[in-house]
């Protein structure tokens, strides 16, 4: 099967490594607008070689597009545009709602897949890209109905095939939950990054004190801000949503902190610790 990927960073690149892996593509062919990162991919042999948008479209059975959420409202129904029969679009974004609403009405609405991997690091461009990213993961299809069945098929091939656990949901239930298990976790790190980086200006010795502990919380801190502001962008009323509830939560540790009750705060951590019961 030949396939194009669309975006050769992080998601893009662990994608091309694992279909050639995996046996899941006998020819990988790149579109990235950034020249530096063709070039680095083409280096890496994360692709066999990359080609315009036009020419990748032609030659393909199978289009994964993985470049930043803000650039797919446009891009996607360009692309349907250009498709054949029997193609397959698959767009693996981390938010839904703007995505689906710009193909709804498209002709070519059925041959094309929602879908989102949720897998990730910190660390982004092709020399980010690892084996095995996505084994043992989940990932997302939303709003299946509205696609061929046939198409639907290959995308659950695919990602079975990478190891992932499919799960479906509609668009917006979609948007709802990755704003309580992904975004806001991000907006804390970058939080807790830019408190404890004011704080080593007048204490710069403060940074050899970190354990581990301190640079897995911070770690989504170094994520790339072309990446996720879009994502704030597009899924912002979640966000807000969560981010209220989540400053409510660190509120009410700060009063209990004042007054000195220690107690309803030991409850607070007991009943926090329940999530082992959803995280190892």
């Amino acid at each position: 099967m030949t396939t194009t990927i669309l975006g050769l960073g992080l998601i893009g690149g662990s994608l091309a490594k694992d279909l050639r892996a995996k046996g899941l593509a006998s020819r990988l062919i790149g579109v990235d607008s950034n020249p530096a990162h063709a070039a680095q991919a083409l280096a890496l042999q994360l692709v066999d070689e990359v080609l315009p948008l036009e020419e990748a479209l032609r030659e393909s059975l199978l289009i994964l597009v993985a470049t930043p959420v803000n650039s797919l409202t446009a891009l996607l129904p360009a692309i349907l545009d250009q498709i054949r029969p029997g193609q397959t679009v698959i767009d693996l974004g981390s938010t839904k709602g703007p995505v689906l609403q710009s193909v709804a009405a498209h002709p070519g609405r059925a041959r094309f897949v929602a879908a989102h991997p949720m897998a990730g690091t910190e660390y982004s461009g092709p020399a980010a890209a690892r084996s095995d990213l996505f084994a043992g993961k989940c990932c997302v299809l939303c709003n299946a109905a509205d696609s061929a069945p046939d198409a639907v098929a290959l995308a659950e091939q695919v990602f079975t095939g990478l190891g992932m656990q499919i799960v479906h949901l509609d668009g917006q239930a979609h948007d709802l939950h990755v704003a309580y298990v992904s975004h806001i976790s991000h907006i804390a790190s970058f939080a807790l990054a830019l408190t404890v980086l004011e704080k080593e200006r007048a204490e710069n010795r403060i940074f050899e004190l970190a354990s581990g502990g301190f640079s897995s919380t911070v770690r989504l801190a170094k994520s790339n801000a072309d990446t996720w502001i879009p994502i704030f962008e597009q899924n912002r009323d979640h966000v807000l949503d969560v981010l209220d509830e989540f400053i409510q939560t660190v509120s009410r540790f700060r009063t209990l902190l004042i007054k000195r009750d220690f107690q309803t705060f030991d409850q607070l951590i007991r009943q926090a610790n329940d999530i082992r019961r959803i995280i190892d």
